[in-house]
């Protein structure tokens, strides 16, 4: 049997991509939750709560870091 060294890494490369859109659908339903429901959210209030403080890490203005994060995201996926 012939090893494929490039089939086996595109192999690896959608997997990994599919389970980071898993990952980002799981995050992004868990911090609309938080938003609904508040941040006491059992799971969901722990993604929120640190999701707020990587924003005031980036910067005292939070939105201004989280305009900014959004800008390289549409960046980066052109």
């Amino acid at each position: 049997m012939k090893f494929n060294l490039f089939y086996s890494l595109d192999r690896i490369k959608d997997f990994l991509s599919q389970a980071v859109e898993v990952l980002l659908l799981v995050v992004s339903v868990s911090l609309l939750l938080g938003i609904i429901f508040g941040p006491e959210t059992p799971f969901v209030g722990i993604v929120y709560g640190n999701l707020a403080s990587i924003l005031q890490s980036l910067g005292e203005k939070g939105i201004v870091a989280l305009v900014s994060i959004l800008i390289l995201l549409l960046v980066w996926k052109k």
